[in-house]
């Protein structure tokens, strides 16, 4: 994030309910965690970020000059049914765009995203840029009543479009319109879309963004007309990165542009932004082999006796003023239950300090891979520790 020029925000863990009911109403209680305080405050832990990260702009930053970017990465909690990729607390890692929409700026964001998991280590990844307005455009056009869209959109959202066409013959659609509305959802590229949206204002804007991605290393990704984005402050320019890895639970990035700053009170300005699941990544990760290496202990520092632990807490504090992580033997047991316990903990190297080491002033290294033991001046542990000797 700071690469592309962003800045770091952190925000409460809980907030007020109502900065999440404002946009989405009551029903959305039923998906977080939320509660009174002692106080009588009904509060919620966040479900997501990018409503926080609006409400401390609005209270703190709407002054600062334009364009704000800015990051965060914090945990969120939503009421769900646990299952792979999905928990009920987990991290979101993402950032907000304030002040500019322009579309070479919305396609830097595109950009960013696609970054992050990119550089994370994934391979099998898939780009889709939509557009809520075209949408909103078709829909117009076939007279669907606000009522109806609120029921077609999670169908959509969720890819089912055999039950969408159910669900519309059951409302009495002519199979005209149905099958204009199924055609239109499976667009895939410019052409094909503007022979549904012919409006330039709203066509032109859309297609330079994508004339722009390949500036930013983007060659690859698909038009997708049914991306809605789960969330109701959604609107214009929407994209998601899926993976192939994980099955239903293959999103991985979502983002777009959104107005919420009016709705805190600010005065409206462009904004948009991304959040990419964190634990889901981990997920997609492993499941394309990655395997994640814990850092091994440099050295488990083993004084025979308890007189020399003196001399041995020297060569501790050596190690560690040098930032190289090290532990120490402080139970007392015998050198042989030590080393076992260094084993067992997939320590590098042992370092035995001994009184015979103590009065030469050095220390006795024991490689746990190789089993080869030498003796080392205590000066020359560090370069030892990180293998310049």
């Amino acid at each position: 994030f700071k690469s592309f020029g962003y800045s770091e925000v952190q925000t409460p863990t809980f907030e007020h309910l109502e900065l999440f009911t404002a946009k989405s109403g009551e029903g959305i209680i039923e998906e977080l965690y939320a509660f009174k305080d002692k106080g009588g405050r009904e509060i919620a832990l966040r479900p997501e970020l990018t409503a926080p990260v609006m409400r401390l702009y609005v209270e703190k930053l709407q002054m600062n000059p334009k364009p704000l970017k800015l990051f965060y990465f914090g945990n969120c909690f939503r009421y769900d049914r646990p299952q792979k990729g999905r928990y009920r607390e987990f991290t979101q890692a993402g950032c907000e765009l304030i002040g500019v929409d322009s579309p070479v700026a919305l396609a830097e964001l595109i950009a960013l995203a696609w970054s992050v998991l990119k550089n994370a280590g994934l391979k099998n990844i898939q780009l889709r840029i939509g557009n809520l307005d075209f949408i909103s455009t078709v829909f117009d056009e076939l007279d669907i009543e606000e009522e109806l869209r609120k029921s077609i959109l999670p169908l959509m959202d969720k890819k089912q479009f055999n039950d969408l066409k159910i669900f519309l013959e059951e409302t009495g659609f002519s199979k005209e319109k149905i099958n204009r509305l199924i055609t239109f959802f499976s667009c895939k590229n410019m052409e094909e879309l503007k022979g549904f949206v012919k409006d330039e204002n709203i066509v032109k804007p859309f297609e330079q963004t994508l004339d722009f991605l390949p500036s930013f290393g983007i060659n690859t990704y698909v038009v997708d007309t049914s991306i809605v984005r789960g969330l109701d402050y959604y609107q214009g320019l929407v994209f998601e990165i899926d993976t192939s890895t994980l099955g239903a639970e293959r999103q991985l990035c979502g983002g777009g542009c959104y107005e919420l700053v009016s709705l805190f009170g600010g005065k409206p300005v462009a904004t948009a932004g991304f959040a990419v699941g964190f634990d889901r990544t981990i997920v997609a990760l492993e499941s394309e082999g990655y395997r994640f290496s814990e850092e091994r202990l440099k050295a488990y520092v083993i004084p025979v006796e308890t007189e020399l632990l003196p001399y041995a807490l020297e060569v501790v504090k050596g190690c560690r003023d040098a930032n190289i992580p090290v532990d120490v033997d402080l139970t007392g047991r015998n050198l042989a239950k030590s080393l076992k316990y260094a084993n067992s903990r997939g320590v590098e190297k042992v370092i035995i300090v001994g009184e015979k080491e103590r009065k030469e002033n050095n220390v006795t290294v024991k490689d746990m891979e190789t089993g080869k033991q030498y003796s080392v001046s205590v000066n020359e542990i560090i370069k030892v520790l990180r293998n310049q000797l």
